[in-house]
């Protein structure tokens, strides 16, 4: 059960979560000379194309089923450089006033090279939700360097073991104080809307992407790994898998204390029980990649959700870390070994042009 103590247990630790941190300052310094710089994800033909959406044309359709491209709607977001990759490609930093939760906060967001190539100008992209462990504030892990998952996607998807996705980076909390459950809990900041829908429409207002489910997934790692989960089966219309690394699969933030009802509408097991019922076919499966490190408690309690939940168009998978603790590098480890992959087969690529 989480507490309200200095080190909540299934989270990574408030220590390690501060030595990331740390590491992701020291990345900014040692290897982004261009730090709070001005930093555009534009693209020529998402300028110039706004609010048009692409339609596959007739001989794309007959080749596969290709799904409907969304460029970006706008209001367009102004993004400073917080990191630079070594193939030159940039972390943006931004902050994105909620219009559906009233929460503000920081997101991190960075495209992979593919984005930038003319002959991917008429496609939209992937999205991955990224959403760290331990307190997710004021900062997102995921955007340092150090941890390597966006280089690590750059490599994953030159060896055709990935999607180019698009990797996005919200604050999961809007405190260090407390955990929300990535939940709208009564009183509290609405973090579940932050997450299921302001976020997905900020990336949708700035970025080529798919307006079906089919380019929409998270990842994330312990409490991270708990809200993603939790989102894809609350909204399995919005968003079509997860990556769950080392993840709770309850509600227990003490803030529900009072709200009962409302926690169990925010119960992974509940909404998974209720998704499962519904008939196996293709515009219900949601793809739930579960990660454990051999090294970390947890892999029985993964298994018996499996179990229990993973019926009909539930579909699960799990991938067993060797030698891997609950922490991020592990999960990143684990992605590479098979988790990325088998989420990237049940999702849309972009297209290039004939």
């Amino acid at each position: 059960m989480k507490r309200l103590s200095k080190r909540p247990p299934r989270r990574l630790p408030r220590i390690l979560a501060a030595a990331l941190a740390l590491g992701t300052a020291g990345a900014l310094v040692t290897g982004c000379s261009d730090e709070g710089e001005p930093v555009t994800f534009d693209t020529p033909r998402s300028t110039t194309q706004a609010h048009k959406p692409h339609k596959p044309n007739q001989r794309q359709a007959r080749v596969a089923n290709v799904p409907e491209t969304l460029f970006p709607t706008g209001p367009t977001s102004s993004f400073r450089t917080a990191n630079t990759l070594e193939d030159g490609t940039k972390i943006g930093v931004t902050t994105l006033s909620g219009a559906k939760s009233g929460f503000t906060g920081k997101v991190w967001v960075w495209a992979p090279k593919q984005y930038f190539d003319p002959k991917y100008a008429d496609s939209g992209f992937p999205v991955l939700v990224a959403l760290p462990g331990g307190n997710g504030y004021p900062v997102n892990y995921w955007m340092g360097t150090d941890l390597k998952l966006q280089s690590s996607i750059t490599q994953w998807s030159q060896e055709g073991k990935s999607l180019p996705f698009i990797v996005v980076m919200p604050v999961l909390n809007p405190d260090d104080t407390y955990y929300y459950d990535g939940s709208d809990i009564p009183g509290q900041p609405r973090m579940g809307t932050w997450l299921a829908e302001d976020v997905p429409d900020f990336v949708r207002a700035n970025f080529r992407t798919f307006k079906s489910r089919d380019g929409w997934a998270f990842m994330g790692s312990s409490s991270g790994a708990f809200a993603g989960l939790k989102s894809v089966l609350q909204h399995p219309d919005k968003f079509k898998a997860v990556i769950a690394s080392g993840p709770d699969t309850v509600p227990d933030s003490p803030l529900w204390a009072g709200h009962e009802a409302a926690r169990l509408a925010n119960d992974p097991g509940r909404l998974a029980k209720a998704l499962g019922a519904k008939p196996d076919t293709e515009e219900n499966r949601v793809y739930l990649a579960f990660q454990i490190g051999t090294k970390e408690a947890g892999a029985a309690r993964l298994k018996t959700f499996m179990k229990q939940y993973g019926k009909g168009p539930v579909k699960t998978r799990l991938q067993v870390i060797q030698g891997g603790g609950h922490n991020a590098k592990g999960y990143i480890r684990g992605m590479g070994d098979g988790s990325i992959g088998w989420i990237s087969r049940h999702m849309q690529a972009p297209v290039a042009a004939p």
